[in-house]
Protein backbone atom coordinates (compact mmCIF):
# COMPACT_ATOMS: atom_id res chain seq x y z
CA UNK A 1 0.00 0.00 0.00
CA UNK A 2 1.04 3.69 -0.86
CA UNK A 3 1.96 5.70 1.97
CA UNK A 4 0.29 8.41 0.84
CA UNK A 5 -2.95 6.26 1.55
CA UNK A 6 -2.37 7.09 5.70
CA UNK A 7 -3.57 10.58 4.82
CA UNK A 8 -6.93 9.20 3.07
CA UNK A 9 -10.59 10.12 4.69
CA UNK A 10 -12.15 7.34 2.86
CA UNK A 11 -15.29 6.17 4.40
CA UNK A 12 -15.24 8.20 6.66
CA UNK A 13 -17.79 10.90 8.35
CA UNK A 14 -17.05 14.80 8.76
CA UNK A 15 -19.21 17.33 10.86
CA UNK A 16 -17.22 20.70 10.18
CA UNK A 17 -19.29 23.56 12.37
CA UNK A 18 -20.12 26.49 10.47
CA UNK A 19 -18.74 25.43 7.53
CA UNK A 20 -20.92 26.91 5.10
CA UNK A 21 -18.23 29.21 3.95
CA UNK A 22 -14.38 30.16 4.93
CA UNK A 23 -12.23 28.72 6.83
CA UNK A 24 -14.88 25.49 7.65
CA UNK A 25 -15.62 24.79 3.78
CA UNK A 26 -11.90 25.07 3.13
CA UNK A 27 -11.45 22.69 5.35
CA UNK A 28 -14.47 20.73 4.49
CA UNK A 29 -13.85 20.74 1.23
CA UNK A 30 -10.34 19.44 1.31
CA UNK A 31 -11.61 16.56 3.29
CA UNK A 32 -14.37 15.87 0.98
CA UNK A 33 -11.37 15.78 -1.95
CA UNK A 34 -9.14 13.24 0.53
CA UNK A 35 -12.85 10.99 0.84
CA UNK A 36 -14.67 12.20 3.60
CA UNK A 37 -18.57 12.00 3.41
CA UNK A 38 -19.29 15.70 4.77
CA UNK A 39 -21.54 16.89 7.27
CA UNK A 40 -21.92 20.79 8.13
CA UNK A 41 -24.23 22.98 10.23
CA UNK A 42 -24.78 27.01 10.43
CA UNK A 43 -27.32 28.50 12.33
CA UNK A 44 -29.44 29.83 10.03
CA UNK A 45 -31.42 27.79 6.93
CA UNK A 46 -30.57 30.60 4.41
CA UNK A 47 -26.60 30.24 5.34
CA UNK A 48 -26.61 25.95 4.99
CA UNK A 49 -28.43 26.75 1.60
CA UNK A 50 -25.77 29.08 0.57
CA UNK A 51 -23.40 26.27 1.70
CA UNK A 52 -25.05 22.96 -0.20
CA UNK A 53 -25.21 25.17 -3.30
CA UNK A 54 -21.43 26.17 -3.00
CA UNK A 55 -20.51 22.28 -2.45
CA UNK A 56 -22.83 21.68 -5.07
CA UNK A 57 -21.37 23.58 -7.36
CA UNK A 58 -17.63 22.21 -6.45
CA UNK A 59 -18.69 18.37 -6.94
CA UNK A 60 -19.13 17.66 -3.10
CA UNK A 61 -22.21 15.80 -1.95
CA UNK A 62 -22.25 16.84 1.73
CA UNK A 63 -25.56 17.41 3.96
CA UNK A 64 -26.58 20.54 6.10
CA UNK A 65 -28.25 20.97 9.00
CA UNK A 66 -29.55 24.05 10.89
CA UNK A 67 -28.32 24.44 14.35
CA UNK A 68 -27.18 26.74 17.40
CA UNK A 69 -23.86 24.72 18.31
CA UNK A 70 -24.55 27.05 21.49
CA UNK A 71 -27.71 25.15 22.20
CA UNK A 72 -26.69 21.64 24.00
CA UNK A 73 -30.57 20.38 23.56
CA UNK A 74 -30.14 21.05 19.58
CA UNK A 75 -26.28 19.98 19.26
CA UNK A 76 -27.50 16.38 20.67
CA UNK A 77 -30.56 15.90 18.28
CA UNK A 78 -28.47 17.43 15.41
CA UNK A 79 -25.55 14.61 16.43
CA UNK A 80 -28.06 11.58 16.86
CA UNK A 81 -29.96 12.96 13.32
CA UNK A 82 -26.44 12.14 11.44
CA UNK A 83 -25.80 9.11 13.44
CA UNK A 84 -29.44 7.73 12.08
CA UNK A 85 -29.03 9.53 8.70
CA UNK A 86 -25.33 9.44 7.45
CA UNK A 87 -23.74 7.27 10.35
CA UNK A 88 -21.13 7.52 13.37
CA UNK A 89 -19.03 10.80 13.12
CA UNK A 90 -15.48 10.09 12.45
CA UNK A 91 -14.22 13.67 12.36
CA UNK A 92 -15.40 16.60 14.26
CA UNK A 93 -14.33 20.21 13.43
CA UNK A 94 -15.03 22.73 16.10
CA UNK A 95 -14.78 25.36 13.43
CA UNK A 96 -17.52 27.55 14.10
CA UNK A 97 -16.99 31.36 15.49
CA UNK A 98 -17.50 34.90 16.12
CA UNK A 99 -15.20 37.92 17.18
CA UNK A 100 -16.04 41.28 18.54
CA UNK A 101 -13.38 43.87 18.25
CA UNK A 102 -14.07 46.12 21.06
CA UNK A 103 -11.94 47.68 23.58
CA UNK A 104 -12.28 45.62 27.03
CA UNK A 105 -13.20 48.93 28.92
CA UNK A 106 -16.48 49.37 26.52
CA UNK A 107 -16.90 45.63 25.98
CA UNK A 108 -20.55 44.94 28.07
CA UNK A 109 -20.45 41.86 29.75
CA UNK A 110 -23.01 40.40 27.70
CA UNK A 111 -20.54 41.34 24.57
CA UNK A 112 -17.61 39.03 25.74
CA UNK A 113 -20.35 35.93 27.36
CA UNK A 114 -21.78 35.94 23.49
CA UNK A 115 -18.12 35.13 22.52
CA UNK A 116 -16.93 33.06 25.05
CA UNK A 117 -20.61 30.92 24.15
CA UNK A 118 -19.79 30.65 20.58
CA UNK A 119 -15.84 29.87 20.63
CA UNK A 120 -15.55 27.70 23.63
CA UNK A 121 -18.42 26.51 25.27
CA UNK A 122 -19.97 25.19 21.94
CA UNK A 123 -16.78 23.22 20.96
CA UNK A 124 -17.33 21.70 24.18
CA UNK A 125 -20.85 20.87 23.50
CA UNK A 126 -20.48 19.35 20.38
CA UNK A 127 -17.45 17.48 21.09
CA UNK A 128 -19.15 16.01 24.29
CA UNK A 129 -21.94 15.18 21.89
CA UNK A 130 -19.60 13.57 19.46
CA UNK A 131 -17.44 11.60 21.75
CA UNK A 132 -19.76 8.60 23.25
CA UNK A 133 -20.18 7.23 19.86
CA UNK A 134 -15.89 7.51 18.61
CA UNK A 135 -15.34 5.71 22.46
CA UNK A 136 -18.01 2.77 21.17
CA UNK A 137 -16.35 3.12 17.85
CA UNK A 138 -12.59 2.91 19.35
CA UNK A 139 -11.53 5.82 16.98
CA UNK A 140 -12.28 9.23 16.59
CA UNK A 141 -10.19 12.40 15.47
CA UNK A 142 -11.51 16.46 17.09
CA UNK A 143 -9.80 19.04 15.50
CA UNK A 144 -10.51 22.76 17.31
CA UNK A 145 -9.92 25.60 15.09
CA UNK A 146 -7.59 27.54 17.94
CA UNK A 147 -5.91 31.17 17.38
CA UNK A 148 -2.89 32.57 17.29
CA UNK A 149 -5.06 34.47 20.25
CA UNK A 150 -4.40 30.98 21.79
CA UNK A 151 -1.08 32.22 22.61
CA UNK A 152 -0.63 36.44 22.05
CA UNK A 153 -2.92 39.56 23.12
CA UNK A 154 -3.94 41.87 20.99
CA UNK A 155 -5.83 45.24 21.30
CA UNK A 156 -9.89 45.13 21.07
CA UNK A 157 -10.08 41.30 20.85
CA UNK A 158 -9.92 40.40 24.56
CA UNK A 159 -12.89 37.89 24.34
CA UNK A 160 -11.68 36.14 21.79
CA UNK A 161 -8.60 35.60 22.90
CA UNK A 162 -9.59 34.33 26.56
CA UNK A 163 -12.24 31.94 24.50
CA UNK A 164 -8.94 30.89 22.23
CA UNK A 165 -6.90 30.36 24.72
CA UNK A 166 -9.53 28.30 26.53
CA UNK A 167 -10.14 26.14 23.47
CA UNK A 168 -6.53 25.41 23.06
CA UNK A 169 -6.75 24.20 27.19
CA UNK A 170 -10.09 22.34 26.21
CA UNK A 171 -7.80 20.47 23.22
CA UNK A 172 -5.20 19.46 25.87
CA UNK A 173 -7.71 17.92 28.29
CA UNK A 174 -9.76 15.93 25.35
CA UNK A 175 -6.60 13.97 24.54
CA UNK A 176 -5.99 13.36 27.93
CA UNK A 177 -9.08 12.51 28.97
CA UNK A 178 -9.95 10.37 26.04
CA UNK A 179 -6.42 9.65 24.53
CA UNK A 180 -6.81 5.92 25.87
CA UNK A 181 -9.98 5.56 23.28
CA UNK A 182 -7.50 5.89 20.68
CA UNK A 183 -9.47 9.34 19.86
CA UNK A 184 -7.00 11.97 18.90
CA UNK A 185 -8.13 16.16 19.85
CA UNK A 186 -5.92 18.67 18.21
CA UNK A 187 -5.99 22.20 17.36
CA UNK A 188 -5.11 24.02 14.14
CA UNK A 189 -4.07 27.84 14.72
CA UNK A 190 -4.44 29.82 11.80
CA UNK A 191 -2.62 33.38 11.23
CA UNK A 192 -4.25 35.92 9.57
CA UNK A 193 -6.43 34.46 7.29
CA UNK A 194 -8.67 36.22 4.28
CA UNK A 195 -12.06 35.54 4.58
CA UNK A 196 -14.84 37.77 5.28
CA UNK A 197 -14.19 37.72 9.00
CA UNK A 198 -11.13 39.70 8.66
CA UNK A 199 -12.20 41.98 5.52
CA UNK A 200 -12.70 45.01 7.70
CA UNK A 201 -8.38 44.33 8.19
CA UNK A 202 -7.88 44.84 5.15
CA UNK A 203 -10.12 47.52 3.93
CA UNK A 204 -8.34 50.30 1.75
CA UNK A 205 -8.09 53.76 2.99
CA UNK A 206 -10.31 56.73 1.88
CA UNK A 207 -7.09 57.75 -0.40
CA UNK A 208 -6.67 54.00 -1.74
CA UNK A 209 -3.51 53.44 0.13
CA UNK A 210 -3.52 50.06 2.58
CA UNK A 211 -5.24 49.18 5.78
CA UNK A 212 -2.26 50.23 8.46
CA UNK A 213 -2.93 46.27 9.83
CA UNK A 214 -2.93 45.00 6.33
CA UNK A 215 0.76 46.91 6.10
CA UNK A 216 1.98 45.11 9.05
CA UNK A 217 1.01 42.42 8.51
CA UNK A 218 1.85 41.23 4.84
CA UNK A 219 5.03 43.51 5.39
CA UNK A 220 6.16 43.65 9.15
CA UNK A 221 4.95 40.59 10.70
CA UNK A 222 4.39 37.19 8.17
CA UNK A 223 7.52 36.17 6.99
CA UNK A 224 5.44 34.74 4.02
CA UNK A 225 4.72 38.35 3.24
CA UNK A 226 1.20 37.52 2.87
CA UNK A 227 -2.54 36.75 4.31
CA UNK A 228 -3.29 32.88 4.26
CA UNK A 229 -6.07 31.60 2.10
CA UNK A 230 -8.73 29.70 3.76
CA UNK A 231 -6.94 26.42 1.21
CA UNK A 232 -3.56 27.03 3.21
CA UNK A 233 -5.68 25.21 6.37
CA UNK A 234 -7.29 22.32 4.32
CA UNK A 235 -3.57 20.16 4.06
CA UNK A 236 -3.25 20.56 8.12
CA UNK A 237 -6.77 20.02 8.64
CA UNK A 238 -6.43 16.26 6.49
CA UNK A 239 -3.27 15.17 8.47
CA UNK A 240 -4.76 16.00 11.66
CA UNK A 241 -8.03 14.15 10.55
CA UNK A 242 -6.12 10.76 8.71
CA UNK A 243 -4.32 7.88 10.13
CA UNK A 244 -1.24 10.00 9.55
CA UNK A 245 -1.70 11.73 12.70
CA UNK A 246 -2.88 8.80 15.09
CA UNK A 247 0.42 9.59 17.50
CA UNK A 248 -0.06 13.41 17.50
CA UNK A 249 -2.78 14.36 20.34
CA UNK A 250 -3.04 17.27 21.96
CA UNK A 251 -1.08 19.78 20.16
CA UNK A 252 -2.08 22.76 18.32
CA UNK A 253 -0.30 23.19 14.04
CA UNK A 254 0.04 26.79 13.57
CA UNK A 255 -0.56 27.36 10.24
CA UNK A 256 0.03 31.55 10.07
CA UNK A 257 3.27 32.05 7.49
CA UNK A 258 5.88 31.83 10.20
CA UNK A 259 3.92 34.89 12.66
CA UNK A 260 5.08 33.08 15.64
CA UNK A 261 8.96 32.05 14.39
CA UNK A 262 8.97 36.15 13.62
CA UNK A 263 10.21 39.06 15.96
CA UNK A 264 9.27 41.33 12.88
CA UNK A 265 11.05 43.47 10.46
CA UNK A 266 13.09 46.43 11.85
CA UNK A 267 11.88 49.66 11.12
Amino acid sequence: MAYTANFSLEGKIALVTGASYGIGYAIAKGMARAGAKIVFNDIKEEFVERGLASYKADGIDATGYVCDVTDEDAVNAMVAKIEEEIGVIDILVNNAGIIKRIPMIDMKASEFRAVIDVDLNAPFIVSKAVIPSMIKKGAGKIINICSMMSEFGRETVSAYASAKGGLKMLTRNIASEYGKYNIQCNGIGPGYIATPQTAPLREPQADGSKHPFDSFITDTKTPAGRWGDPEDLAGPAVFLASGASDFVNGQILYVDGGIQAYFGKQP
